[in-house]
């Protein structure tokens, strides 16, 4: 059975639930476009850590939910939209 982009697209807007992203970057190591998701939804779960420092940490916070939303809404659409700042962070991700 052969998959489909839609396939693709579904599992590429779950890498923006923070912990999904670790799970498909591994699962998904084939598809380019899961891969491309997963790792800005790593670099987005690694900066959610630093949301329980006052003050600051809230505004990462906030930046991080609205960036994630932005990802997903767009892996939905089938596009691989480059998040300002985390996708620079995200292509240096290799392991």
């Amino acid at each position: 059975m052969e998959k489909s982009k839609n396939d693709s697209y579904v599992f590429g807007s779950l890498c923006y639930f923070w912990v999904l992203s670790l799970v498909f970057y591994f699962l998904k190591r084939d598809d380019k476009f899961v891969q491309f998701h997963a790792k800005q939804g790593l670099v987005l779960f690694t900066a959610s850590f630093f949301s329980w420092i006052p003050v600051i940490g809230w505004i990462v916070g906030m930046a991080v939910f609205l960036a994630a939303v932005a990802g997903f809404i767009k892996a939905l659409q089938g596009e691989k939209y480059r998040l300002p700042l985390v996708s620079d962070l995200a292509e240096k991700i290799n392991f």
